[in-house]
């Protein structure tokens, strides 16, 4: 009679309705920590997305060169950015990943709503362009305030010069 008067204790109403509001309780706890941690997301997300100062837009982060011809083509190329901030950009340093590369940049401030632009001009040895310009400033919404900008494609060589390199090959061939 004992096991059975232990089980009725167990299982009476009183204890199975005290059982399920603790679990309901403990439910409740663990969906409010999920909310506060929600909601702690959302504000901090929210921060992010406020910074306030300069930023820096691109219209293109890559400039495909595509196949030029040495002598055709002078390697110059812009790339165009905006100020879309709410303060004054300023461009501190442009730099390229060789020296084939000359990077030139604005040295006033570009304020915000207006447009600058980056002139890279590259010395067109024939093969393949690959390079990379480095921008820096003060904008807010790049890491560091910088910017990696790529240029790419083929140089060619021209009909010309391709005759000429073979003439001088045979000019310099010793003679027997």
């Amino acid at each position: 009679m004992t096991i059975k008067t232990d089980l009725e204790k167990v299982f009476s109403i009183k204890n199975i309705y005290f059982y399920i509001t603790k679990l309901q309780q403990f439910n409740y706890i663990i969906i409010m920590r999920k909310l506060g941690l929600l909601l702690v997301t959302l504000v901090f997300g929210a921060g992010v997305y406020a910074q306030n100062g300069p930023k820096i837009e691109f219209k293109t982060e890559t400039i495909d060169y595509g196949t030029v011809t040495k002598g055709e083509d002078n390697g110059v190329r812009f790339f165009e950015f905006t100020n879309t901030g709410d303060a004054p950009l300023i461009i501190s340093k442009v730099n390229s990943s060789c020296g084939c590369t000359v990077p030139s940049y604005p040295k006033d401030p570009i304020m915000p709503g207006k447009t600058g632009q980056i002139e890279v001009k590259y010395n067109m040895n024939p093969g393949p362009i690959n390079k990379t310009v480095t921008v820096e400033s003060n904008a807010v919404n790049k890491q560091s305030g910088r910017v990696p900008l790529r240029i790419k494609g083929t140089v060619t060589k021209t009909e010309t010069d391709s005759k000429a390199s073979v003439l001088e090959k045979k000019k310099t061939l010793p003679q027997s």
